[in-house]
């Protein structure tokens, strides 16, 4: 039994259950031709489901010892703080540098990673979510914020 897949497969199947059913109880489904606002979530979270029973499957398949390892302290304070900081942050000092310290925040889980790399992946990371976010879909954020003089 390999414990990671067996996880990861019982994640997704909870989180798409959930949203089935979310999607079940409060959104008008509609039809296939004229579809309501809950028949696209109902549909990926049901192909969300079947990929965790799909992942379930394999995982029970596959023979191994369990070896559960417990996940480093400094990657689960990197991730955890990640979308805290974004929060904090995207109003008082903008867009821009609430993605550039979310995506260092993030790039520090990873112990293996230089910090030349981090600032080049914050860096890229930025670029895309600015031209993303602001240029593409419009979003009406600040790119600087008054925390920064602008």
């Amino acid at each position: 039994m390999n414990t990671k897949e067996l996880a990861s497969s019982l994640t997704l199947i909870v989180i798409g259950g959930g949203f089935s059913i979310g999607a079940l109880l409060t959104l008008d489904l509609g039809t296939t031709f004229r579809m309501g606002p809950g028949y696209f979530p109902l549909v990926l979270a049901g192909l969300i489901t079947v990929i965790g029973a799909v992942l379930l499957l394999t995982s029970l398949k596959t023979h191994g010892g369990l070896d559960i390892v417990p996940a480093p302290t400094r990657a689960v304070a990197a991730i955890v703080v990640a979308p805290v900081l974004f929060g904090l942050t995207v109003r008082g000092a903008g867009f821009i540098p609430a993605v550039a310290l979310t995506t260092l925040s993030a790039s520090l889980a990873s112990p293996d990673l230089q910090m030349r790399h981090i600032v080049m992946i914050a860096a890229g990371m930025t670029i895309f979510c600015v031209a993303v976010f602001i240029y593409a879909l419009g979003m009406p954020v600040r790119l600087i914020g008054p925390w920064l003089g602008a």
